[in-house]
């Protein structure tokens, strides 16, 4: 749905059509220079990439929120 967090263990061009209706980004795999976090960027939505085991901590229907910095990123599940 739109402004649901797309978490996925990695993504690939198949999912550039989900970005649009994305908040954000969370993948198990990745660097900063991924497709993730590049489609991401083209898109102007949070990403945080190679977090391991996001898909075993998130569930679909959690409440998460993601926030982005320089310094890295968090997702903080309510």
């Amino acid at each position: 749905r739109d402004g649901d967090i797309l978490v996925t263990s990695m993504t690939t061009p198949d999912y550039v059509s989900l970005y649009s209706r994305a908040a954000a980004v969370v993948t198990d795999q990745g660097s900063i220079l991924c497709h993730a976090a590049i489609v991401a960027r083209e898109y102007g939505i949070p990403a945080v990439v190679a977090c391991q085991d996001a898909t075993a901590q998130l569930s679909n229907g959690d409440v998460a929120t993601v926030t982005v910095s320089r310094q890295g990123g968090t997702i903080t599940q309510e």
